[in-house]
């Protein structure tokens, strides 16, 4: 960001939504200049909104540099594009020739081929006018089913546990039920990592209800799971037997409410004779956890005065997926868990908008407003609003299935909007040939460089946030606002406005002198179409408008007369089947779809960092993101490292039955025996290599039969030990502005290594930076060297060089400034092992070089390479090494006291409080020193 920004003032704040997970937090957009100066200069938390009450998280609080003028030149879509030949480079192409030339296509492949030729794949993260948009494009004007979201990748599990439970894709709870609960069940989901604002509340809670329980359900001892009374860590993939062990106990031990059950459920015999084989014991047998910690769990859910579950990936992403949400459902309705202030099922949305696009049908397997494709007489309404003779009949193709009938040659056109699946999707060996053999693949998006850009024959770029206007809602069923602060970038449009335009096209031939499906000049009138859909339904907002949602977010249901929502579900015991009961719903514990063997005997689980987002197309903009976690690795339990022989640090390859990745190993004994884990965000974009395409090389396509989510969760791998004992490594420190240039030169050379890993360097002011680190088994090719050098700008006059070509040693150094001012601008190194490997740290961290003098080009001047220590503060730039050694000068005392010197002197958790989990683990184990001063613990603001 410009420096002079901090000085400019704010002329405007724009009252909008943050843009990343389903926590919904309201944000405040403050803008510096007018007219064609204007830039964001900052966001804050929108202390009137009630998802966030004015906190941000890391990811949220850094949005504005995101959207700063050098991101928004450089590192966006800036205009329509097309390419003749997949091997061509893209061209621009004006609006009006892009939409009618695209019209046409997709015109001449459904008369070939029929409309499910076409397919669209849309995502969690667009507006509920987007999602509309597109649905009546593909279903109400060319006619096919095949629309799905990246949703099914984290969220269909918990729409199918609803529908069959409760009778309704509707969560029953409030964000409020997490002050007012007794007991906490946190079952596969990594709250405080990946829902960092609903932990503050959790922390707050507990801070006011000790005698609140909290239970964490996961495999990992992840930070969540540390502040837990109870952490159950189970075998990957055996939630159902957990579930239905504590059912068991309960009823064992007459911890169920028989009179619920009586009065508002069906089918509680049937379950009842399925579980009784599921003792306790069995349960400990199945999921490897002791007996009594099941027991305890169960007794705390069932007797507790209020119980309310928290669940996410670690329930959805599996070949179980449904079945383990109706089996925590199960729970909930035998203990009468439900429909009251602090109890009941609580799915946490992953996606900003995964809730839109539920109420708005923008899934395969949904219609508008929570409607089924397969009944004729929703289908008939929808048409009937829509003014459509008929919706098409056949079933339409899930996200895996989409891209397996592209792979077969079956769908011919694929349109994919604000998503990224040459990255996320589960198994990319099919996925990538899925996209190279499609006739014609269409990318709308807002940011450059996806892997996704590389498959497609034309791109539309997308207005994003900060840009945009529309409606939002969030996991606990709250609509918001979403406003534009600024216009758009270059030439980019609104998602609905681009369908828009290429709607009227292909109506022109296919409803010829017919009134426009799509006559729409704004937001406003596009939500109100999804408005009509709701009429009559379980989340119905006919008593909603744009200027109510101008005044404040509101919550479904809310239909005409209504003067409030309903903050909470079923109070009155009437659930959402035709006759009024909960459903319990009988499923067996089956074990995940690929087992472990002497082949690949390791249980890999993927996740979500604190500070990143998805394939980071966006968050990857902002070079601070990347302090925490600055690269790859894979992280296995210590003893699995001894007993492979596998050393911290080293390179090593992971292999599936699908694929392989190469990556560095860590150790950590948070990870459990014969586990591993594995960050999702790793694309093809940052880790790579000949052949290779990122973390999702591994995963398996496999998905839950209900649902048709994937089992992204578990996947069978062999960690091995690789020799590419040959390394580059190359970096630069650039102007602002040069950055996405030299991004785009270092990763066209990852594919000439047999590893390669592209990474921003450390947040600057006025600097950017990238570096990629190459891995070979032989000494590096002579024009890979050369071609690195040329990207480096390491070939001129004034770069200082070390070569042995005997050894194969080489070092090219550019210095800025002179004498003792003087740092490295840019470098590379070529040799063996971790040859010189210690300048990489004086390029990170700005360093002087004047102490090193000659041994910077010595053969032999070798030192201990220095780690940079990891950021665990991103608000205020506080390292863990800085941490640690102000807990040592802390005196002995209660864990509270010395968080708060430590907050008191390093400032660290007080702001946005994300790293606060981190900063709790570090107090307790850390050693201090012999006092009894004591402190009171200071909550963030």
């Amino acid at each position: 960001m410009n420096p002079d920004i901090r000085t400019t003032p704010i002329t405007r704040t724009t009252r909008s939504t943050c843009p990343y997970c389903g926590v919904g937090c309201g944000a405040l957009i403050d803008v510096a200049g007018e007219g064609a100066q204007a830039q964001i200069v900052g966001v804050r938390g929108d202390p009137d909104h009630p998802a966030n009450f004015g906190r941000l998280c890391t990811k949220g609080s850094t949005l504005h540099l995101t959207a700063t003028p050098v991101v928004r030149a450089q590192q966006r879509l800036l205009q329509p594009a097309w390419r003749e030949t997949r091997d061509a480079p893209l061209q621009p192409m004006a609006w009006d020739t892009t939409t009618q030339r695209l019209a046409d296509r997709l015109l001449a492949i459904r008369a070939e081929h029929g409309p499910d030729a076409i397919g669209f794949y849309i995502s969690g993260q667009l507006l509920t006018e987007d999602y509309h948009a597109f649905n009546k494009l593909a279903r109400g004007l060319i006619g096919t089913n095949n629309i799905d979201s990246n949703s099914r990748l984290c969220m269909s599990s918990a729409v199918v546990g609803y529908k069959q439970s409760l009778g309704a894709d509707a969560p029953p709870t409030c964000y409020e039920d997490l002050e007012e609960t007794d007991c906490l069940f946190i079952a596969g989901a990594n709250t405080a990592w990946a829902h960092p604002i609903l932990f503050r509340r959790i922390e707050a809670a507990r801070a006011a209800r000790p005698g609140m329980k909290i239970i964490v359900v996961d495999p990992r001892r992840t930070e969540t799971a540390e502040f837990a009374d109870l952490h159950l860590a189970l075998k990957p993939g055996s939630d159902v037997a957990l579930f239905h062990g504590m059912l068991h106990a309960a009823i064992w031990e007459g911890w169920i409410d028989a009179a619920f059950i009586a009065q508002h459920t069906s089918g509680f015999d049937a379950l009842k004779a399925l579980v009784r084989t599921m003792t306790p014991a069995e349960s400990a047998r199945l999921t490897g956890l002791k007996e009594a910690d099941i027991l305890q769990a169960a007794q705390w859910f069932a007797q507790s005065p209020s119980a309310l579950s928290l669940y996410c990936m670690g329930l959805n992403q599996s070949s179980s997926g449904a079945a383990k949400n109706t089996a925590l459902i199960n729970l909930h309705l035998a203990t009468g868990q439900i429909g009251r202030a602090g109890a009941g099922p609580f799915s946490l949305t992953g996606q900003p908008n995964a809730m839109g696009g539920r109420e708005s049908g923008g899934m395969a397997t949904l219609l508008p407003g929570h409607r089924d494709p397969g009944n004729a007489a929703h289908r008939a309404e929808i048409a009937a609003i829509w003014g459509v003779q008929a919706l098409p009949e056949r079933p339409g193709k899930t996200a895996v299935e989409l891209f397996q009938a592209a792979a077969r040659g079956e769908v011919k056109a694929l349109w994919i909007a604000c998503t990224n699946p040459a990255q996320s999707m589960p198994d990319q060996a099919l996925v990538r040939a899925a996209l190279e053999r499609c006739e014609l693949v269409i990318l709308q998006e807002a940011f450059a460089g996806t892997a996704t850009a590389a498959f497609a024959d034309v791109v539309l770029p997308a207005a994003t946030w900060a840009e945009k206007e529309g409606t939002v809602t969030n996991s606990e069923r709250r609509i918001s606002r979403v406003r534009a602060a600024l216009p758009p970038a270059g030439e980019s449009r609104a998602d609905w406005r681009i369908v828009r335009d290429v709607a009227h096209r292909i109506e022109a031939a296919l409803r010829p002198m017919e009134p426009s499906l799509f006559a729409w000049d704004r937001e406003e009138q596009v939500w109100l179409e999804h408005r009509e859909a709701t009429l009559g339904r379980d989340l119905d907002i006919g008593g909603l408008s744009y200027p109510m949602l101008e005044e404040a977010p509101r919550q479904w249901p809310w239909p005409a007369g209504a003067s409030q929502a309903k903050a909470r579900l079923y109070e009155d015991g009437e659930f959402a089947h035709a006759d009024g009961r909960a459903r319990f719903i009988t499923k067996p514990f089956a074990s995940t779809a690929e087992v472990q063997d002497a082949k690949f005997p390791l249980a890999l689980n993927t996740g979500r960092l604190r500070d990143q987002w998805h394939g980071m197309s966006r968050s990857g903009t902002v070079a601070k993101l990347f302090a925490g976690e600055p690269g790859p690795a894979v992280t296995l339990h210590p003893q699995d490292m001894d007993r492979r022989g596998l050393k911290a640090g080293s390179l090593v390859r992971v292999r599936s039955r699908r694929g392989e990745v190469i990556v560095p190993l860590r150790a950590d004994d948070s990870v459990g025996a014969q586990q591993a884990w594995l960050p999702m965000h790793w694309g093809s974009e940052f880790l790579g290599g000949r052949g290779l395409s990122g973390i999702n090389a591994l995963t398996q396509p496999a998905y839950c039969r209900d649902s048709r989510q994937p089992e992204l969760k578990f996947t069978a791998v062999a960690v091995e030990a690789v020799d590419l004992p040959w390394r580059i490594f190359g970096a630069a420190w650039i102007a602002p502005g040069e950055g996405a240039a030299l991004r785009s030169q270092l990763r066209a050379l990852m594919a000439e290594a047999d590893y390669a890993c592209c990474l921003p360097g450390p947040a600057q002011e006025t600097l950017e930076g990238w570096s990629l680190e190459l891995a070979f088994a032989e000494p590096p090719p002579a024009p890979v060297v050369q071609a690195l050098a040329a990207v480096l700008q390491l070939n001129g006059v004034g770069v200082l060089r070390y070569a042995d070509g005997r050894r194969g040693r080489s070092r090219s150094l550019r210095l800025d400034g002179e004498g003792a001012a003087a740092r490295l601008q840019a470098l590379m190194r070529v040799g063996e092992g971790s040859e010189a490997e210690w300048l990489d740290a004086l390029w990170r961290e700005r360093a002087p070089v004047a102490p090193f003098g000659r041994r910077l080009l010595a053969p032999d001047a070798e030192q201990p390479a220095t780690t940079s220590s990891p950021q665990i503060c991103n608000c205020f730039n506080v390292r863990e090494d800085a941490i640690a050694a102000c807990l040592r000068r802390q005196p002995d005392g209660a864990p509270e006291a010395r968080l708060a010197a430590l907050q008191g002197e390093l400032r660290c958790g007080t702001q946005c409080g994300s790293c606060l989990p981190a900063l709790r683990r570090l107090v307790h184990t850390s050693a201090p020193k012999k006092s009894s001063v004591s402190h009171e613990l200071k909550e963030p603001t």
